[in-house]
């Protein structure tokens, strides 16, 4: 797991040089220079708290502006380094955790945001990790979303299945990992699932706010 979060990083990042730092992301009006901003100040400043602590929203904000000031090669070469060694992001199982989706996820991002994009084709092993990770992250997301609909996940290529949130009717979210990742964190329009249920429990899905 810890290589293929490394890789991502790096992959994202010659991605970034290679669209520009005015180039668009499924990041709402965020730039690719936004979102390498926001990686950085994510796992290099004590302000990123404030991501997920609404009230400190602030900080996060004056962080972005003020690292948002340098030139976008020296962002990208800063993101490419990895955290500073303070960061809890530097401690490499951690890290690895902490980082093998929001890279992957930002990853494609930038990609899927770009004209004529393809999906790539990952190998099993990181599809499996994929998985495990967002087996977890994704029950959060969903009972954040307050769909009011039971999601099930299922894997296209395996079958196996994860009951992201339990109820009498629910929705089957069928897809590879990667793309099943995608919709989970609001990636709707870009990530290429079936969606299996009653057509009124899939509206309640489809219009709900996934995502962080």
């Amino acid at each position: 797991m810890s290589s293929f979060a490394a890789s991502e990083r790096t992959d994202l990042c010659a991605v970034a040089e290679q669209v520009g730092p005015d180039a668009p992301t499924l990041c709402g009006e965020w730039t690719v220079r936004d979102l390498v901003v926001h990686l950085l100040v994510r796992e290099g400043s004590l302000a990123s708290v404030g991501i997920v602590v609404r009230p400190l929203r602030g900080l996060v904000d004056r962080a972005s502006r003020r690292t948002g000031r340098q030139e976008f090669p020296d962002l990208v070469q800063r993101l490419r380094n990895g955290p500073p060694v303070w960061s809890p992001f530097a401690v490499p199982k951690l890290g690895a955790m902490l980082n093998v989706l929001e890279f992957f996820v930002h990853h494609e991002d930038i990609r899927r945001a770009q004209p004529q994009w393809q999906p790539r084709s990952l190998p099993r092993r990181t599809e499996d990790a994929i998985w495990k990770a967002a087996g977890h992250t994704g029950r959060g997301l969903v009972a954040k979303s307050g769909a009011g609909v039971g999601v099930v996940a299922e894997r296209s290529d395996t079958g196996d299945r994860v009951t992201l949130w339990p109820s009498s009717s629910s929705v089957t979210v069928r897809g590879l990992p990667s793309e099943v990742t995608l919709y989970l964190f609001g990636r709707k329009a870009q990530a290429e699932v079936e969606l299996d249920g009653a057509p009124e429990d899939v509206a309640r899905l489809s219009g709900a706010g996934l995502g962080i």
